[in-house]
C-alpha cells in the first residue's frame, strides 16, 4: 500500500514488516530510518547492499529462516535495492516470518518498476516515496534544529546553509553539525563564521566523486563526471581531494593489516571518521589493496604539476586518471 512519509509514524509498530523506500530524496529517506525506526530496533540493525545478497542469496535466506529461539527482531535495511530483489522479497512475505522487518532503499522508481508496484498493491507491505524537498520545507527543518538546541542565527545565516547545501539534506546537517561545534564556544554565530565553516555544494560534488570513483562504481562515477564540467581550479581541488582520501586510506589500511580488525580500525581513527562514511570506508578498504593505494598517491602527486603545465586539457588529463583507475582491478591486501 501507499503511504506519504509523514504518515509512517503509525506503522512503525504494527504489523507491517516490509518497505520499500524510493526516490531522490536521500537525506529524507535516512531520517526518517534514524527518527521512526532505529531507536526501537537499535541492537539487531544489519545493512546490506543488494548485490551482495543476490551473490549470496541462500546465506541471506539461512540468515532469515534460520531464527534462534534468543534472537532479538532483526531490523534489515537493503541499500541501492532494484527490480532484481523482487522475487526474494515474495517469498519472504509469502513466508510470514516473525521478528523480522526490513526496509529495502531505492532510487527513483518509474510507475513502470515493479518492485514500487508490488509494494504499492501488496496489503502487508508499504511503499513510501521521497521528493526533492522544497524551500520551505528545507527552512522548516533548519529552523527546528536550531530551535531545539538552543542556538540563535539570523535568517540570513539559514539562507545561506540552505543555498550552499543546494537543497540537500545530508549536506545541511553536515553544515548543521559544524555550526553547532562552533558554537558552543562562542556566544554569538556571526555570517562571516558560517561563510568560513561551510562548504559549497560542488565540495560534496567532488566528495561523491573520488568516493565512487575509489569504489570502482563506474556508472556513479561517469554520471557525476557528465553532470559536471570543471575548471583548472576545481580540477586541482578534486585532485586534492583524491589525495586526502587516499592517504588517509593507507593510514587505516597499514592499521588494519596489523590489527585484523576493520571496526576497531575505523573506530580509533584520529580524526574521528563520521559515522555516514564508514560504510563507504569499509568497502574502499575492501576493494583498494595497499600497493594501488600508494600507486594512485603517486599518480596524483604528479597529476597536480601536469594539470598546472597544461592548463588547458587539465579536464581531459584528470578524466584519464579517473578513468583509468575505474578500469583497474586489484585484490584488497
Amino acid at each position: 500500500m501507499i503511504i506519504k512519509s509523514n504518515e509512517l509514524k503509525i506503522f512503525k509498530k504494527n504489523h507491517i514488516d516490509y518497505y520499500l523506500f524510493y526516490g531522490p530524496n536521500t537525506g529524507l529517506i535516512d531520517e526518517t530510518i534514524n527518527n521512526i525506526f532505529k531507536s526501537i530496533f537499535s541492537k539487531n540493525i544489519i545493512n546490506y547492499e543488494e548485490t551482495d545478497i543476490l551473490n549470496n542469496k541462500n546465506s541471506f535466506k539461512e540468515m532469515i529462516f534460520n531464527k534462534s529461539f534468543f534472537d532479538d527482531e532483526k531490523f534489515i535495511i537493503i541499500n541501492r535495492a532494484s527490480n532484481k530483489i523482487l522475487d526474494l522479497i515474495e517469498e519472504l512475505i509469502v513466508s510470514q516470518i516473525e521478528g523480522v522487518k526490513i526496509i529495502i532503499k531505492a532510487g527513483v522508481l518509474d510507475k513502470k518498476s515493479k518492485l514500487r508496484s508490488y509494494f504499492e498493491k501488496h496489503k502487508s507491505a508499504i511503499a513510501t516515496a521521497f521528493y526533492e524537498d522544497n524551500y520551505q520545507s528545507l527552512l522548516l527543518t533548519v529552523q527546528k534544529i536550531f530551535r531545539e538546541k538552543k542556538v540563535s542565527v539570523s535568517n540570513e545565516i539559514i539562507n545561506l546553509i540552505i543555498e550552499r547545501s543546494k537543497g540537500n539534506r545530508i549536506n545541511i546537517y553536515n553544515e548543521i553539525n559544524k555550526i553547532l561545534s562552533f558554537a558552543e564556544k562562542k556566544d554569538k554565530i556571526k555570517l562571516e563564521d558560517v561563510l568560513k565553516l561551510t562548504n559549497l555544494a560542488e565540495n560534496y560534488s567532488y566528495s561523491e566523486l573520488v568516493d565512487q570513483n575509489l569504489l570502482k562504481n563506474k556508472k556513479r562515477t561517469i554520471n557525476i563526471l557528465n553532470e559536471n564540467s570543471q575548471n583548472i581550479d576545481e580540477n586541482i581541488l578534486i585532485l586534492r581531494t583524491f589525495l586526502n582520501k587516499l592517504k588517509k586510506l593507507k593510514k587505516l589500511k597499514i592499521d588494519l593489516q596489523k590489527t585484523k580488525n576493520i571496526e576497531q580500525v575505523l573506530s580509533s581513527s584520529r580524526p574521528p571518521i563520521f559515522w555516514k562514511d564508514k560504510d563507504i570506508i569499509r568497502q574502499q578498504l575492501n576493494i583498494l589493496s595497499i600497493s594501488e593505494i600508494k600507486y594512485l598517491i603517486q599518480r596524483a602527486n604528479n597529476l597536480e604539476l601536469e594539470i598546472k603545465k597544461n592548463n588547458q586539457i587539465s579536464s581531459q588529463i584528470l578524466n584519464n586518471f579517473i578513468l583509468e583507475n575505474l578500469m583497474s582491478v586489484n585484490n584488497a591486501v
